[in-house]
């Protein structure tokens, strides 16, 4: 019998605003330097986004020079349905 795992987007948390306050830029400033609006940061730095284009993931692991699992955590809470 084949098992349904339900995956919950609240398992990936955001950790962008830790890694700002460790460079010492400020959301401001990234989105400046990324190209969006602070409005579309702070959706991302809340975790209300849905997902992320590779290329703005890209832009902020350059100015910050990071790496994509440096923004990211994921938390399992999976849920096995039969």
């Amino acid at each position: 019998m084949i098992q349904k795992v339900l995956f919950n987007m609240d398992d990936i948390h955001v950790t962008l605003d830790s890694l700002l306050k460790a460079k010492g830029i400020t959301s401001k400033e990234l989105a400046e330097k990324i190209g969006i609006t602070e409005a579309n940061l702070s959706i991302l730095r809340t975790g209300k986004a849905k997902g992320i284009r590779f290329g703005t993931l890209s832009k902020i692991c350059k100015v910050l020079d990071c790496q994509p699992g440096d923004l990211l955590e994921y938390h399992s809470t999976i849920k096995k349905v039969q």
